[in-house]
């Protein structure tokens, strides 16, 4: 990935529609208007190319590891994420999924009524972002890899630890990268490079061994066919990618996995706690569709439009990448400019979501404006669009409403007059401050 776009371009691109940003030898073209993002996805071509993260590609050329479907580009690409769409991202699915996750949001649930009632009190006030990022990477693998990591329970294992640690260097030593060449701070051995390296090593390591512990179940015929174990599990059964290959696309559907859904959960709670009649909307939603569905959850999820409505609000605000790119394959007019073939293409995603022409009270929450029955036209991109859409959405998507059905049923999500909180690009959006929130048990 180049230098993503920086804030003067986000502002810029709040009072225009299209602009041109060159830093050094990367350049790319601005736009936000939602009709002009779909003038791009239609040029994506059959192989659609963005930005390519840099440093996680040099990781894989100095250990010689394969690229996975995050990486991969052309052909490659294309016959990887075919295989991968039919297990992670087709609507049938879905319900294939919500047992294994909704197993970890119950769990947290209990955490947080333990540490509660450790406090002697009916609430509790704490800063969610650690506990957040625990449950999104519990929830990941046990869908992925089948299996349950414990990193909810009061005791940690030792190696547990250590790989949460890994993903937090992981991310925190590619921002760097995406400035300084990786290449140049490999040759000079520098720190930045060695902790990114070795981050990688251990999430590496990781898969290496839930892999060969399903491979060697499967050998000695452990895993039923007819019931469902988990992703991994499932393409091992079907053969239908090479192990290194599939290895590698597992590891980046993790990797791409944690921090941008616990930060989208951070966001939300940060919202509800300053809604409270939006919190009482929801739990209303909630209760009324479970009666409906007599419990049926994965039923239930059909029936809870407002709280897909609010993860859409909030993706709205608090868009996890602030841009989308795509390299187009022919020749297109945006805002009256010819935009030649192979010129990079940025939907400006954060300015979008803020631009009043675009979105009626644009820095207000509302998530109701996504159940009007106006056109909300390619304005819904937080998952991205089309064939390199995000392939961990219907995961993602899953996981985020099971959370909300469950935390709202269990408690009031309050704040003690927090702001309207400034953000900061860490290679996703982040608080510019920690977010303390208190939750109140519900009788």
């Amino acid at each position: 990935m180049s230098p993503p776009t920086n804030y003067v371009i986000l502002i810029i691109l709040c009072f225009l529609f299209i602009c041109r940003e060159q830093i050094g030898h990367y350049g790319s073209v601005n736009i936000i208007k939602p009709e002009d993002a779909a003038t791009l996805f239609k040029a994506e071509g059959m192989f659609p190319r963005r930005l390519s993260v840099l440093p996680w590609l040099d990781y894989r050329e100095h250990r010689k590891q394969k690229c996975g479907v995050l990486l991969q580009n052309g052909e490659e690409w294309r016959k990887t994420r075919m295989v991968l769409n039919k297990e992670v991202i087709a609507p049938n699915i879905i319900h294939k999924f919500v047992p294994f996750i909704n197993d970890v949001v119950l769990d947290f649930v209990s955490m947080l009524h333990k540490r509660i009632k450790e406090n002697s009190k009916d609430e509790w006030t704490f800063e969610p972002m650690n506990d957040l990022f625990k449950f999104s990477l519990e929830s990941i693998c046990h869908v992925l890899y089948g299996e349950r990591l414990g990193l909810l329970e009061d005791s940690q294992k030792t190696a547990c630890q250590q790989y949460i640690d890994s993903i937090t260097l992981m991310f925190r030593t590619t921002t760097p990268m995406l400035y300084i060449p990786p290449r140049l701070l490999k040759l000079i051995n520098s720190k930045i490079w060695v902790d990114h390296v070795d981050a990688w090593d251990v999430i590496f390591a990781h898969a290496n061994i839930c892999i060969e512990k399903i491979r060697q179940q499967y050998n000695l015929g452990l895993i039923n066919e007819k019931e469902y174990s988990g992703v991994l599990a499932n393409l091992l059964i079907k053969e239908k990618l090479p192990i290194d290959n599939l290895k590698s696309s597992i590891v980046e559907l993790m990797a791409g996995g944690v921090d941008t859904t616990s930060i989208t959960l951070l966001w939300t709670m940060y919202e509800l706690a300053r809604n409270p009649n939006l919190q009482e909307k929801l739990r209303n939603e909630i209760l009324a569709a479970e009666q409906e569905t007599h419990g049926d959850l994965f039923k239930t999820l059909q029936f809870v439009p407002l709280v897909k409505a609010t993860l859409k609000e909030t993706l709205r605000l608090y868009p996890v990448a602030v841009s989308l790119q795509r390299y187009i394959t022919e020749d297109i007019v945006l805002q009256n400019y010819v935009i030649p073939t192979g010129t990079l293409v940025q939907v400006g995603l954060y300015a979008m979501g803020r631009n009043a022409e675009i979105f009626t009270n644009p820095e207000q929450y509302i998530p109701e404006r996504w159940l009007k029955t106006e056109t909300n036209y390619f304005k819904n991109l937080g998952f991205g669009f089309g064939s390199r859409q995000c392939i961990g959405r219907r995961i993602a998507e899953t996981e985020m409403q099971l959370f909300l059905i469950q935390m709202l049923k269990n408690f009031n999500i309050e704040t003690s007059g927090l702001p309207k909180l400034n953000t900061n690009f860490d290679l996703i959006l982040v608080p510019e401050i920690p977010i303390n929130l208190t939750l109140k048990i519900i009788n």
